[in-house]
This record gives C-alpha cells, structure tokens and sequence, in this order.
C-alpha cells in the first residue's frame, strides 16, 4: 500500500455539525453514504495490504472491484460540499458568519485529526509505518499538524490524512462559492470552479508548471461546488424536485463505470483527473435524490440503524483505520498466513472488525463530544455536571 493508495481514504468530518440539531434538519440517509463509503475505503485497504503491484489487479477476479476505493473520495468530496451547503441552501445561501462557520469547522475536525496523529505516529514509531514510507521525523508532525501535507513533502505516518489538508482548502473557497450563486446563480458558480480547473487538467501534461498543481487534486474543487450546488434542491421549485434524479445519477454513472471496466485499473489511475470529474455529476445527483427521499427502498436502507450508525462515526473510521490495518496485516497475519487469499480473507476478517470496534470507541471520546457540544465552556459544563459526556 503506498503513499498515493492509500489516499483513496473518505475525506475529513463531513457529519452534520451537530448532534442535537432537531431531527427535522436531518436528511435521511447521507449519514448511510458516508458509513458505506468509510467502510468500503476500509475493504479497499485490507486489499492493498494483501496484493501488491497497484495499480494493476493482481488479487482474484471477484475481488477486483476493491482496488478502486479512490472512489470513495470522490464521494465524500461532493458529500462535503452538499453537507455544508444543506443549511446556506435553506437561508437564500447566506452562510451565518464566516467567523462562526471556521470555528465550527476547526472544532469539527481539528481535535479528532490531532487525536488520530498522535496514534498515527504512536504506531508508525513503534510498531510498522505507513507502506511505501519511512519513519516518520519531526518535520512530519509539524507538516501533518498544521496541515500542510499537500503543500511540504514529508514520510506521512497515515496516508489517508492527505485529504484533511485539501478538505480544510475546500473551506476557504465555500464562502466565495456562496457570494458568486447569491449573485450570479449556482451555473456562474460552477463554471467559474471548473474552467480554471479544466485547464489544468488540459495542459498539465506538457506544461511542467501547470503540471505541479496536480498535487493539490485540483479536481475535487469541481466535486465539492458540484455538491454545494446539488444542496440546491432543498430550496428548489417543486418541478424540479420532482425530476427523476436517481435515475438522471444512473444514467450519467453508467458512461464512466463502462470505461473503466474496459480501459481497467491502470489506465483509470492514470486517469484519476478525468475520471473523477466525470464522475462527481452523478454522486451530485445521487444526493440531491436521496436528500428527498428517492428512491425510497435506498434511503430506507441508508437510513437503518447499522448503517446510520456507522455513518455516525465515519470520520474517526477514516483517521485511524489505515494504522490499524497495516499493523495487523504486518503483525498479525504475515508471520503466521501465506500470501494470496488466505492473506486476504484473514486480514479482511481480523482488519476490518478491529478497525470499526476501534474507531466506534475512538469517536466516543475524541469525535462526539465536539460534535454534540460547541465550545470549551459547553464541553467543561457537561463534563462538570454529570461526570461523563452523554452519548
């Protein structure tokens, strides 16, 4: 599992901001999008850790499809932008203070992320680092802290945290996102999102310079105002609620499944840019369906309790798994399983479990608290006053 696979992890804390906000104010079912997507994300790294040569598939036929959890960012990018953009969507697209949106961003995201470093960096000094990674040094704890791992190279004790640092980008730009549809409209929006990033993707290839940008995954700009614009539907006119978006998402997703499975899983990394842009319209539709309730046996299923319940604690899924899995993949399964399959299944078995068990209590004391509670004072109080955090 190397540096650049392991960045097909979900991207940072995109729940709701609260966990006491009035039941009213939830949408069914996105909590169930980002369980699935955290757990497949999971799935794909037990794979990487089992089979070697990525981007090539060189596991079992039946277990192929796993080597392409990039995806999973991809939708947790559009998610993040539709999510942030749920309550601005309500509000004619005001966002309720730019000072008060960062400080509720920072206490989202910050302290399960520090939390999650410590344990990163616990683990990679003494147990196994990041595949693909050396130990990782002081600068990696300053780069990693401040967030600055897209910017400053340095050996990443989870290589899954690459995508915290282009998530907290994302912020920034959300306030102007807002001001361009309140004048302009969401079409302005995103054309003024996707032109400058389609360039890049056109001439990064023979332009060196352009080419740099590339690091910074600049396509995800499109996913995230794909996903603020999709939070539209909330607002929209009933005409438009009514059109069959669930379908509409099938039929643009079905273009670019098909290509994959006949260029396969080389030329689809290679192609990561394209693909990604590709494919954010239909994750954008998919939301704006399930937001309204379609299809109905999806949301439903989205919305059980398993699956909401894993949602619920995503984010921490996300931060800690990959440690986890290469720990155990390193530790536990290697001495003991010979490679191929068997490696895979008792990886997949012990890996997987351990990771979700692990995260549930990780989110109980470094995720939940910031969530329920906004602020020191409101932490303190409820610490104070009952002797433990209500869950």
């Amino acid at each position: 599992m190397t540096a650049q696979t392991v960045r097909s992890a979900p991207a940072a804390g995109t729940e709701p901001e609260a966990a006491a906000r009035p039941r009213r104010d939830r949408l069914s079912g996105l909590d169930g999008i980002r369980g699935l997507a955290a757990l497949f994300v999971v799935l794909h790294h037990c794979y990487l850790v089992s089979f070697g040569g990525y981007p090539r598939i060189t596991g079992p036929a039946w277990a192929g499809w796993l080597i392409y959890g990039h995806f999973a960012v991809v939708v947790f990018i559009v998610l993040s932008g539709f999510s942030l953009a749920v309550s601005p969507a309500r509000h004619e697209w005001q966002l309720g203070g730019k000072a008060r949106f960062a400080f509720r961003r920072a206490w989202r995201i910050l302290p399960p992320y520090w939390a999650a470093l410590a344990f990163s960096l616990i683990v990679a000094w003494t147990i196994v680092p990041q595949p693909g990674e050396g130990e990782p040094t002081g600068k990696s704890v300053a780069v990693f802290g401040l967030l600055l791992q897209d910017v400053v190279g340095s050996p990443s004790p989870n290589g899954a945290f690459w995508s915290i640092a282009v998530e907290a980008q994302l912020y920034l730009v959300l306030p102007i996102l807002l001001v361009i549809i309140r004048k302009a409209g969401a079409a302005t929006m995103l054309a003024a999102v996707a032109v400058p990033v389609l360039l890049v993707g056109i001439f990064a290839p023979s332009v060196p310079l352009v080419d740099k940008l590339t690091r910074f995954t600049p396509q995800f700009a499109i996913l995230f105002a794909a996903g603020v614009t999709a939070a539209g539907i909330l607002a929209a006119k009933e005409k438009v609620r009514r059109m069959p978006w669930h379908w509409l998402a099938g039929v643009a997703a079905l273009p670019v499944i098909a290509m994959i499975a006949v260029q396969g899983s080389e030329w689809t990394v290679e192609h990561f840019f394209w693909v990604d842009v590709s494919f954010g319209p239909a994750v954008a539709m998919l939301l704006a369906a399930v937001a309204i309730r379609r299809p109905k046996p999806l949301v439903w299923f989205l919305d059980t309790a398993p699956v909401r319940g894993l949602g619920s604690f995503s984010y921490s899924l996300y931060l800690i798994h990959a440690p986890i899995v290469v720990a155990v993949a390193d530790q536990v399964v290697a001495p003991r399983i010979a490679d191929g399959v068997p490696f895979f299944l008792v990886t997949l078995v012990v890996a997987a479990p351990l990771s979700v068990l692990s995260a549930w209590i990780f989110a109980s004391v470094f995720e939940i608290p910031f969530q329920r509670y906004r602020g020191w004072q409101a932490l303190k109080t409820a610490y104070s006053g009952r002797g433990r955090l209500r869950r």
